[in-house]
Order: C-alpha cells, then structure tokens, then sequence
C-alpha cells in the first residue's frame, strides 16, 4: 500500500495541489515534506495530532519529515480558522512556548533514524534577520493580492466588518510560502502537508516556489478532526486536551478517549493510530455486536495514551481508572487520586470529626450525600452497599484520622460506581 492508499483508506486525505504529479513522483522514491506548528500555547493539543502524526506516517513509508516549529509566524498570528484577530505574543512567550513545545515534536518522529530520520526546524532562524523591504521585493511582488484576498481565512473576516483583519494577520500567509520556498532551496523539500484550514496558505507557497524557482512542488491537506455532530474534536466541558501531562493529566487523557462517542470512534482509531486495517476492522465489528463493552474506545484510549506519553502513563492511568470499578487502591500515588477525585463529588469535612474514637461510618455517608438520612444510609451499610477506600463497611465502622488517604482524603462508594471523596480541612 502506498502513502496516498493508506492515507485515503484511513479517511486523512482531502486535497492535493495535482494529486496525479504527486502520485507519480512519490512512485519515483522518497521525498522530503514538511509540516508547520505555531506555538501558540506551552503545549500541543489533540487537534494537532492529525498532521503529526502524518509525518510519522509518511517516515514510515521512507519519506523524510521536517516538523517545523514556527518562532516567526508565532509572532504574527495564523487567521485560519478565527473570527477574530489573535492576540500578539511577547518575543519571550514565543522563546518559551518554542522549548516546550520541541520535546513534544521529537516524540512522534525518529531523528536517529539511518535511512531517512527526521529534522526539527524554527522558521525564525531565516527570518529573522530578512529586512521589511527584501520581504517585499523578494516575496511579496510574486503574490498578488487578488489571490490573498480569495482565500477563506482572509475572505471571511473581511466580509465581518466589526472584526476585519489587520495587515499583520493578512501578510501571515507570505510568511508560511517563504518558509515552504525556503525549505524548497535549502533542504529539497517538495510536499508541504496540513489540515484543511491551511491550504490558502500552502497553494501560495507552491505558487511562490513555481514563480521564483521554476520546480515542482505539491500541497496536500487532511480534513479537520471533527465530531460527527460537526464540532471540532479536542475539546472537553473543562478545556482543551493538551499532549502536556501537566495541563491534561495521562489519566484525563486515557479518560477522553475512553469516552469517545460511538459515532466517532471507527474515525479517531483509522486517523489517531496505527493499528492496521483488519485491527480496526475488527474492533468496529466489536463495537456493533457488543457496543456496551466499549472494546473499541479502551483500544483508541490504550493506543494513544501510550504513544503520547508512554506504557509507564498507561498503566498508571489504567490503575486509576480501576478504582472507579472498585479496584485496590493499592500502589497509586496521591497524583492520581487526585484525578481520580476530580471525576466524582467532592465534600470538605472538618479534620477534628476524626478525632478520638473518630465518626460514624453512617454520618459519613449523609456528609457525602450518599444517603438522604442516616437511616437511609444505615440500611445500605447492612445491606453491604456502601464501601471506605473501595473496602466494603458495615454500620459498626467508625472513621478516624488513619482512615485518611495521604492523610487528607476518604472515597466512598455506594453500589457499583456512585463515588463521592471527603477531603479533610
């Protein structure tokens, strides 16, 4: 299978600039390609996951990526995509974003690799010293701005008058073709990939390549990562899903996966992993005769949780997922409970109730609004519903300072899955 055949059975190829050409220079041996990211944020999200992956994919089939990290188009702002015009970052929150965001790029690539490793490049270091004026005589007289203004991303916030686009946002386009011209003279690269929002960008670069140097080379997108329902895929009530263990816990992120909708899910393991055909072939069917055993999202959950952040992560974020089917606490640090926490109700108790001969077990219970009454929560107790740190407890169980979990908390259960933690103030 070659890289356009997979890339179309897995559901990533939505335009090409002459896919016939392309076809036939790949068939010819490898090439070089390229994909950019702005440091935007401290951290890549789920949605660029897409097009890095990609290059990955590509390196897989002998082909040699460069994975662009843009500390000069991050000073600018990409209007793709947004209704309104972005806020500048400072030259240090570029720097900064820049570093942490190297390590994330490095993880999905082999830069070791003998026969075709990939390469890391900052656009900043060629442009950083070109003058305003050798800009314009050099790039901007080969673009006009008949093509600039018929792009969507500059289109469309030129129709909302009440947002417009600013001068610095319109050039951004000039900007990413100089890269792609660039990276066309000095490292031979032919192909620049990206999602769907970014081919008004990339055409000016071919075009720019065409005029300036007479070579071929070719843009091809992939379709934004999106829900059935629409809306773009990476996003949670709480926030964006970040690759940075510190801003989106390895457990939240197995969690999101987890939670995929059935509707979605047959897309994310075709485009987010590697599994082949027949894996995920198989799990689709899975998921039609047994959808309630969520076979298919624990796979996508396993596989990405692994290749974002390691098998080590994944196990941890499995353990932690097993306390909410009533497994042993045994072993997991006070990290993950804490994200197991954040998934259930949590309730204050005053320290000093677990003080002495401590507090009854059924007071716990109504504190954690697990039973209307003590009464009520009485009977659950002999009725062997209600467990302490995931052990069952019966009406004769008083609590106490021990009791507490890294000496703060207290999980309680009622039946299977109805948690509530009591936090010790």
């Amino acid at each position: 299978m070659t890289i356009l055949e997979e890339l179309d059975w897995r559901g990533l190829y939505a335009d090409s600039t002459d896919r016939e050409a392309l076809t036939r220079r790949l068939a010819e041996g490898p090439l070089t390609l390229y994909c950019g990211f702005d440091p935007t944020a401290d951290s890549l999200h789920v949605g660029n996951l897409v097009p890095l992956l990609a290059l990955r994919r590509f390196q897989l089939h002998g082909h040699h990526p460069i994975a662009l990290a843009g500390g000069a188009t991050g000073m600018v702002g990409d209007p793709s995509g947004k209704s309104d015009e972005r806020n500048l970052q400072t030259p240090a929150q570029v720097e900064h974003n820049i570093a942490c965001i190297k390590p994330q790029l490095a993880r999905f690539l082999d830069f070791s690799g003998a026969k075709n490793p990939a390469r890391l490049v900052n656009n900043y270091d060629w442009t950083g010293n070109v003058t305003f004026l050798e800009f314009l005589r050099d790039i901007g007289k080969h673009i006009t701005v008949n093509s600039m203004v018929a792009k969507d991303s500059v289109r469309s916030r030129m129709e909302d008058r009440s947002s417009g686009i600013s001068f610095t946002e319109f050039s951004y386009m000039l900007l990413q073709g100089f890269d792609y011209y660039h990276l066309r003279q000095a490292l031979q690269c032919e192909l620049q990939v990206g999602a769907t929002d970014q081919w008004g960008n990339i055409t000016v670069g071919t075009e720019l390549i065409r005029k300036k140097l007479g070579v071929p080379a070719w843009g091809l997108v992939f379709p934004l990562l999106t829900k059935a329902d629409g809306s773009k895929y990476g996003k949670t009530a709480t926030g964006t899903v970040w690759l940075d263990p510190k801003k989106t816990s390895p457990y939240r992120f197995y969690q999101f996966f987890v939670n995929a909708d059935d509707a979605d899910v047959g897309k994310l393991l075709r485009t987010l992993t590697f599994l082949d055909r027949e894996a995920i072939a198989a799990l689709d069917l899975e998921r039609q005769n047994h959808p309630g055993a969520r076979a298919a999202q624990k796979a996508l959950a396993r596989e990405m949780t692994t290749l974002v952040h390691g098998p080590e992560a994944l196990a941890a974020a499995l353990k932690a997922s097993e306390i909410l089917f009533g497994g042993s606490l045994d072993g997991i640090t006070e990290e993950l409970f804490r994200d197991v926490a954040g998934e259930v109700p949590t309730h204050p108790l005053e320290r000093s109730k677990l003080a002495g001969a401590g507090a009854a077990i059924a007071d716990l219970v109504v504190l954690a609004g697990l039973a209307q009454s003590k009464g009520a929560a009485r009977k659950d107790l002999d009725a062997g519903g209600i467990y302490l740190n995931n052990v069952r407890a019966d009406h004769t169980r008083t609590v106490t300072g021990a009791d507490l979990l890294f000496g703060r908390h207290l999980l309680l259960r009622k039946g299977k899955r109805t948690y509530a933690v009591l936090t010790a103030t």
